[in-house]
């Protein structure tokens, strides 16, 4: 099998990177959310926020960063190799 076309990696990187930046700046309005929704019920402790910011962070960023690794590799064509190209599949 032929390797992937060089424009069509270039152009799943660049929107990898996209996806990243914006799955980390939703991450941050999901860890200041929290720590507001926190700070209702009470005054915030240190290990509290310590714990939020990274439990909401590191969870938003692996979830999503998982289903954005799963869209490069099918859009980058790396997934070709497995099923090959779309359209020439065996229906059996």
């Amino acid at each position: 099998m032929p390797p992937p076309d060089q424009n069509r990696v270039a152009a799943a990187k660049a929107s990898f990177k996209r996806m990243m930046v914006i799955i980390g700046i939703a991450g941050i309005f999901m860890v200041i959310g929290a720590l507001w929704y926190l700070s209702l019920y009470g005054p915030l402790q240190m290990h509290m926020v310590i714990a939020t910011i990274g439990g909401v962070f590191i969870s938003m960023v692996l979830g999503c960063g998982l289903f954005a690794a799963a869209f490069f590799s099918d859009k980058s064509g790396h997934d070709d190799a497995a099923t090959g190209p779309p359209g020439q599949r065996n229906p059996e």
